[in-house]
């Protein structure tokens, strides 16, 4: 089975339409936006959410933490700044594991970039300590704690493997196995996108149930090679290896108007993570066109074991 944005688009379409969503205030920051930002995440008793802090001509951002004061965002005082990109968290064997987009000149195209992703790990964010990487190129490895405590692990190859980008997955016992050879050998899922689109994971779920909740966002190019970026969820089937009931759960449409880092990103959701709430709703995290943050109160797509 393939998912494309057209099919899903259509399935969503269908659905009453959500209230609107509402743009999260980041303050103390200068000139930059803030935008790719995790869901809040509990850290020494605190809320607190990661986000992408960029100029708006710019693609070197830094990674910095936020506490919320009233109805604003401000930084967190002597927290960590990292020199990354797209921000996550999740909790693993009881520690705090972090991580985001190292990016750095490529080595062979002059003016051009190249990018791994990296993960830090501690017991709260001030002592988080590098301890794994990802392949030369890849961005969108996620992590999960399964129910036997094994760590799932999504991967997002593209090239030869995974043509514009496609996800893996593979299982080890421990972080410690978290190496570039374990995630490059990670299967493909069946289920997946078709060539001429790509996707990835973005935040990862257990579930009261065992499986393993996505997620994520499917992309494409327009004929003017607009970029079209929407959040989605979908299950894991460990036994047979595949993306199950994947749904688009949000648009650009869902949001209030605002700002672009550019023309062909206006139409760009993120996805950074949920939040469970009581009443069988969820508030989604999402950067948008690439130069704001908003969330949006959505029917809750997950059961998340250890919600709110």
């Amino acid at each position: 089975m393939t998912f494309t944005v057209k099919k899903l688009l259509d399935q969503y379409r269908d659905q009453p339409p959500l209230a609107k969503g509402e743009k999260l205030h980041f303050v103390d920051i200068g000139d930059n936006d803030v935008y790719n930002i995790t869901a809040p995440f509990q850290d020494l008793r605190e809320d607190v959410i990661a986000g992408r802090v960029e100029p708006r001509d710019s693609e070197f951002s830094k990674v910095m933490f936020f506490t919320k004061e009233g109805e604003r965002w401000t930084p967190r005082a002597g927290a960590p700044i990292f020199e990354l990109q797209d921000p996550f968290v999740t909790f693993i064997h009881d520690q705090l594991v972090f991580g985001g987009v190292e990016i750095s000149p490529h080595p062979n195209q002059p003016g051009a970039l190249t990018w791994k992703t990296v993960f830090y790990k501690g017991e709260n964010i001030d002592d988080l300590e590098p301890f794994a990487e990802g392949p030369q190129g890849m961005k969108d490895i996620r992590l999960v704690e399964l129910a036997d405590h094994k760590v799932g692990v999504f991967t997002r190859p593209q090239g030869d493997k995974g043509g514009r980008g496609k996800i893996g997955y593979i299982e080890i016992v421990s972080l410690e196995e978290l190496t570039p050879a374990t995630i490059e050998k990670a299967p493909l899922l069946q289920g997946h996108f078709i060539d001429e689109e790509w996707g990835g994971a973005n935040e990862l779920y257990l579930l009261d149930n065992g499986q393993v909740g996505m997620l994520g966002h499917i992309a494409r190019f327009d004929k003017e090679d607009n970029r079209h970026y929407y959040p989605i969820t979908a299950l894991l089937n460990r036994e047979e290896m595949s993306l199950e009931n994947m749904k688009i759960i949000a648009t650009r449409d869902d949001f209030p108007e605002g700002e672009a880092k550019r023309k062909d990103l206006v139409d760009v959701l993120f996805s950074g993570g949920l939040r469970q709430l009581e009443n069988g709703e969820a508030e989604l995290y999402v950067g948008v066109s690439d130069a704001e943050a908003h969330k949006i109160r959505i029917p809750d797509p997950f059961h998340i074991k250890g919600g709110e």
